[in-house]
């Protein structure tokens, strides 16, 4: 049974990562917790609404959230009702990051789906602020949706990697079981000018490559370059669907993470980005 997670706050980006959501996983049997944090929402009109009491404000939206969840959980029933699939609203009065640990912890969730942009979420950029904190914060796999991308079967993967981590299992599983399901090249992206690997690498890629075993893998080598636009070239001229990436210490992705924005540094996928967490959980 696949357990996902999917932060909503009901813009259309959101309902968008939802509807790939049940795409993703219309064959498997899956619950799906639709999770809004509501915390902002209590203490922003709160500072300007003296007739109303934080009780009476925090029951007031909590409703409020509660009504609009079951609306999204009663549609989806209503279009495309599939027996595989179960629906649990959680509505909780805490940030979003929090709240997203707090689920992520108490139901094992393996993999958190939501939108590249929420509500508030500047047109020009690529990730919304919200999307951020969730990259860098939750150490669960993130797989993250643009906002104008149509499903397509993830069949073609591009993994940029150095070979330089000992990877995890657990996301590896995440990865292969999501390639076996639809028969998926991932191509692992090697951008180096040297192709002569350490032992360390080797070791690494040999483990890489044996954990995917359900996947049909492809080691490949591009010349070193601005890494961003290494991997979005590959991913054009290649015509690939997924985009994964490692996120761990003093790795390119967390380089990126924790600049002032992600843009900064050119990595705008215009397709599906997973990012597997190689951190304590």
């Amino acid at each position: 049974m696949r357990t996902v997670l999917i932060p909503t706050d009901f813009s259309a980006n959101a309902i968008h990562a939802i509807n790939y959501a049940l795409h993703l996983y219309k064959c498997e049997r899956t619950n799906f917790y639709f999770l809004h944090a509501y915390a902002d929402e209590v203490y922003g009109p709160f500072k300007h609404n003296g007739d109303t009491s934080f009780e009476q404000q925090n029951k007031l939206i909590k409703r409020n959230v509660d009504e609009k969840l079951h609306r999204i959980i009663k549609k989806i029933k209503e279009k495309e009702h599939n027996p595989k699939h179960a629906f649990k609203a959680i509505s909780a009065f805490d940030s979003l990051v929090d709240a997203v640990n707090d689920v992520v912890n108490q139901f094992n969730i393996d993999l958190i789906i939501m939108g590249t942009q929420g509500q508030t979420a500047k047109k020009q950029t690529t990730f919304g602020s919200n999307t951020v904190q969730i990259f860098k914060y939750v150490t669960c796999p993130v797989l993250a949706i643009p906002e104008n991308y149509e499903y397509q079967k993830p069949k073609k993967i591009v993994f940029p990697t150095d070979y330089m981590l000992p990877y995890k299992r657990r996301e590896l599983k995440l990865l292969n079981t999501l390639a076996a399901e639809f028969k998926s090249e991932v191509h692992c992206l090697y951008i180096s000018d040297f192709e002569d690997l350490s032992n360390r690498q080797i070791d690494n890629k040999r483990f890489l490559h044996e954990e995917l075993s359900k996947a049909y893998v492809f080691f490949e080598t591009t010349p070193v370059k601005n890494k961003a636009e290494a991997i979005l070239d590959y991913i054009v001229q290649n015509e690939m669907h997924l985009l994964v990436m490692v996120n761990s210490r003093h790795s390119f992705l967390e380089d990126i993470l924790y600049r002032s924005t992600v843009d900064e540094i050119g990595l705008q996928p215009k397709i599906p980005f997973l990012v597997m967490q190689n951190l304590p959980r």
